[in-house]
């Protein structure tokens, strides 16, 4: 079992956790306040993006394999390598996704 450290971009915050543990069960663990919803990799609110570092996260059903590349799913993520991580960063698929939701019940003018 590797432990390595995670570092949260612009919070000061870092963490150790092990390959065999979930970001999310560490930050839980610690007092880290990081968002969380359906715990199962499908819903995005745990999203981070990678700064530096690796995870594996077959269960992060959520995501592309693209985006897999670049965002981590807290609760589904394991590191692989210290990592470098901003929080509350979501991938393009759900930033397209909250722009077209700012918009439901407008009137398209024709």
């Amino acid at each position: 079992m590797t432990e390595y450290t995670i570092e949260f971009v612009g919070t000061g915050e870092a963490i150790t956790c092990t390959d065999k543990e979930t970001i999310l069960s560490r930050c839980l663990e610690e007092g880290i306040a990081q968002e969380y919803s359906c715990r199962v990799g499908m819903c995005l609110a745990c999203s981070a993006e990678i700064v530096e570092g690796e995870v594996t996260q077959p269960a992060a059903r959520g995501l592309t394999e693209q985006e897999a590349e670049n965002y981590a799913l807290t609760c589904m993520a394991r590191p692989q390598s210290d990592l470098k991580l901003d929080r509350g960063k979501y991938p393009p698929s759900i930033e397209g996704d909250l722009a077209d939701g700012a918009n439901d019940g407008a009137v398209a003018d024709d």
